[in-house]
């Protein structure tokens, strides 16, 4: 299997990602909304940034049961309740700086949204992975 990260001549610069992701790969894994709940199925508790983190823990899990790694990423869709875009880049920085770092160089988007499907949710992150 192969993945292919690109950026077309002609297009903007990136903070990181790739505009285009190819791959050849026969097995496609798709993650549910990954939520910053704890294991509970509460809310964890903090900031936007603590929150990401519970989703970066979630993800990795998520990821590792289906035989995926961050590498294996080819697609990340990163909903965030602001219209600050100081507070989406703070959590795209925690994101690329955390375990999960490689899946974010692959096809990415960053969202500001106005709410999100739990109370007191700030943060959920998308993820489609390529596997042989």
């Amino acid at each position: 299997m192969t993945i292919e990260r690109q950026n077309p001549p002609g297009l903007h610069a990136t903070p990181g990602y790739h505009h285009v992701t190819v791959t050849s790969a026969p097995r496609t894994v798709y993650l549910a909304g990954q939520c910053p709940l704890t294991p509970d199925g509460t809310v964890a508790e903090g900031d936007i940034l603590a929150q990401t983190d519970q989703v970066v823990a979630n993800t990795a899990a998520a990821l590792s049961f289906a035989g995926a790694t961050p590498s294996d990423v080819v697609r990340t869709v990163i909903y965030v309740v602001t219209a600050d875009r100081a507070v989406l880049s703070s959590v795209w920085d925690r994101l690329t700086a955390s375990e999960l770092g490689p899946a974010f160089t692959t096809a990415s988007t960053l969202l500001g949204v106005a709410q999100l499907g739990y109370a007191g949710q700030l943060v959920e992150l998308d993820v489609t992975a390529a596997l042989t």
